[in-house]
């Protein structure tokens, strides 16, 4: 089995606090290096693609230039997911990390950015998307589609996006789900969704990309069927004790994938979660 990407987290330490964002029960912790190689050395059959995402903020990970580098000297296409507060104070190293493409979630910046600031947060990011899309993906994400209360502060960015790039985009165009500004540069725009279990949705069927397209580890080795099982209520496994092949061979990670590709839910949770194909 390949995999298209393996997500890893690095840490589930964050420096926003988002509404939206699962608040997960897991003790908080950094990624080891060691531990960090040990991940690279069993997924490798497996995938050429990370991607540095679960919960948490990459970016803090104090050991964070010298992960990139392992995964890269490794052979790994690199992805990250960044709130973006942490560019301007790693710009030097941004500009010449070995990362393949940058997830920069612009919404999580209107609960934690202060009005004032909004603007130079903003410049710093599109200045950083401009200078790196020379060797690198980047995707500017608003995931608040349908959301009437960030309005407001989707014109603030749309109105300094357009000026920066010299585009035309408007509220409604919006409801297309990548918009290119400029070679190697999109913005996205998705609806927010439920995480699962926070959510009573009572969903019967379902077909999903776990354990088919994707899987995730999480900070403390737990090897989990999607990224959006930030508390580990599918564990199939610790990739720090166990071999990965055997881990995403076993029962338990067959009949979800199974199920899914039957459009049938085998773990309860699965049921409510707000993630929909071709949604995000």
């Amino acid at each position: 089995m390949r995999f298209k990407k393996v997500y890893i987290e690095i840490t589930n330490v964050c420096n926003f606090s988002c509404s939206f964002c699962f608040k997960s029960k897991r003790a908080k912790r950094f990624i080891s290096p060691e531990a960090f190689s040990a991940i690279l050395f069993s997924i490798k059959p497996y995938t050429d693609y990370i991607y540095l995402h679960v919960l948490g903020e990459p970016l803090l990970h104090p050991d964070f230039e010298q992960l990139v580098s392992m995964a890269h000297d490794r052979g790994f296409q690199v992805n990250l997911t960044t709130n973006g507060s942490f560019i301007l104070k790693r710009l030097d190293y941004l500009l010449r990390a070995p990362i393949r493409q940058f997830n920069i979630s612009l919404h999580d910046a209107e609960e934690n950015i202060k009005p004032e600031a909004l603007p130079e947060y903003l410049s710093a990011v599109f200045s950083f998307v401009k200078q790196k899309s020379l060797d690198s993906y980047m995707s500017m994400r608003l995931w608040n589609r349908g959301t009437e209360i960030s309005s407001e502060f989707n014109r603030e960015c749309l109105d300094a996006l357009n000026k920066e790039f010299g585009t035309q985009i408007d509220a409604s165009q919006l409801s297309e789900h990548n918009i290119k500004l400029m070679p190697h540069v999109f913005l996205q725009n998705a609806a927010r969704f439920s995480w699962p279990g926070v959510e009573k949705l009572g969903v019967e069927q379902r077909s999903c990309y776990a354990l088919d397209t994707h899987v995730a580890i999480l900070v403390d080795g737990t090897v989990v069927p999607c990224c959006l099982d930030a508390d580990a209520a599918m564990p199939l496994g610790n990739v720090l004790l166990e071999d990965f092949g055997r881990i995403i061979e076993s029962e338990r990670a067959k009949k979800i994938l199974e199920g899914f590709r039957n459009n049938q839910i085998v773990e309860p949770i699965c049921r409510d979660c707000g993630f929909k194909i071709g949604g995000i």
